[in-house]
């Protein structure tokens, strides 16, 4: 497939982070940001936070129940 240079201008510590995600996942810049369009793009990002978001609801009671143990032990710390 053609590829296509495009420019933006973001600022310092966005164009880092960019660069470190990239690094980590063993992406290159560009290759980084079309795989972020392509899931925004598809639906798939924002399926995840929805998915995040519901598992949370459904859960929020025993995250509650865990932080009020550890709160009333003394001593109790986290993992």
């Amino acid at each position: 497939m053609a590829k296509t240079q495009l420019g933006a201008r973001v600022d310092a510590d966005i164009a880092e982070l960019a660069k470190k995600r990239a690094a980590d996942l063993g992406l290159s810049i560009g290759d980084y940001l079309a795989r972020l369009v392509q899931d925004d793009a598809s639906g798939l990002r924002a399926r995840s936070v929805d998915a995040a978001a519901r598992f949370l609801a459904e859960h929020q009671s025993v995250f509650d129940e865990a932080e009020d143990a550890q709160q009333g032990s003394p001593g109790a710390r986290a993992a």
